[in-house]
């Protein structure tokens, strides 16, 4: 497959740069694969494509503020977003400056704060810092908002853009399926006899990483650290004994339940993943499908052209941008269920 075979066309104006008014508020695309239909609805609608015996699978990884300002010691401004916190001292970053800083570089952030390049690692780079790196995160750091949203981030964005179950820091992105969940919700959905499970997975900024090969095949999946504990396991294997359904929310459930299966039976995970989901894929664990509208020609479009016809996810994404849905992070959201239930 090539990678022009998931583009769509899509107006700038389409793409959210801001939360709605409330969490819930969004739109909900709902893809019936079996019938090859969609249908447009409400996401207060969700809790009602529910059944009592099915398992919603959270991911619970909390964004940090990872975006830090500073200065070379000639003055060049630099930018650092944090990928991923390797220890109490050390990050790998993406560094946005006019020059790669050389190792030894010593960059100057707020606070006079100082930080040393140590190494250059692929696309990335390994720093050091004097104080430990989440004391200065939560000092100095800002929540690193998307590229595709083009404005400064503001005081609500510390809060929306982090889902309301959000536990485990060391996400650089949001998963943003989760954004659209109050605890109102939540407790609704429960009282219904849904189960729930929470899985850590931390996003890192490779998900917004544009695929540069034309033979998907051949593209190499950033890395990402996950966590499926014990009992999220026997939640799985029990929602399965019962005839319940499994429904992942979120791209990044799905890769970490998918990992955790990856030897045909769902088992504890911790670890990375480099799963890269395309169309043909034979899904072990998981059953549907809830995720907000992903760029076109990206790995995330892909996975969820794995869960139906390609033709008709696409042919839905079509139908979202003629009816004026709101895209990516902030934007409104689809739930979609496995072909070959």
């Amino acid at each position: 497959m090539q990678r022009t075979d998931f583009s769509y066309d899509l107006p700038a104006h389409l793409i959210a740069q801001h939360p709605c008014e409330s969490r819930t508020g969004s739109r909900l695309l709902y893809i019936d694969s079996h019938k090859g239909q969609f249908e447009d609805r409400h996401f207060v609608d969700f809790p009602n494509l529910l059944a009592p015996g099915d398992l919603l699978v959270f991911n619970d990884t909390r964004v940090i503020p990872a975006r830090l300002l500073g200065q070379k010691s000639s003055g060049g401004k630099i930018e650092i977003l944090v990928e991923r916190v390797l220890d109490r001292h050390r990050i790998l970053a993406q560094l946005r400056a006019s020059r790669a800083p050389k190792p030894k570089t010593v960059v100057y952030l707020e606070n006079e704060i100082k930080v040393i390049v140590l190494r250059r690692v692929e696309e990335f780079f390994e720093l050091q810092f004097d104080e430990p790196v989440y004391d200065i995160l939560q000092t100095i750091g800002r929540m690193p908002l998307p590229p595709y949203i083009k404005r400064s981030n503001t005081p609500i964005d510390n809060e929306r853009y982090q889902t309301v179950y959000a536990q485990q820091p060391g996400a650089v992105a949001a998963p943003t399926a989760g954004l659209h969940f109050d605890q109102a919700m939540l407790e609704q959905i429960q009282t219904r006899g849904i189960e729930t499970a929470f899985i850590t997975l931390h996003v890192g900024a490779g998900t917004f990483s544009p695929i540069r090969v034309n033979d998907i095949s051949q593209h190499t999946m950033h890395a990402e650290h996950l966590q499926v504990s014990p009992k999220v396991c026997e939640q799985v294997k029990a929602t399965r004994a019962r005839g319940g359904r499994v429904i992942a929310i979120g791209t990044t459930a799905v890769r970490a339940l998918e990992t955790a299966s990856a030897d045909g039976i769902i088992q504890p995970y911790e670890g990375e993943t480099r799963l890269f989901i395309t169309p043909g894929y034979r899904f072990i664990s998981v059953d549907a499908l809830l995720t907000n509208f992903h760029l076109p020609e990206s790995t995330l479009l892909m996975l969820v052209c794995a869960f139906a016809e390609q033709s008709l996810i696409l042919s839905a994404y079509r139908h979202a941008v003629a009816a004026q849905y709101r895209f990516f992070s902030y934007g409104d959201a689809m739930f979609v269920e496995n072909i070959s239930l």
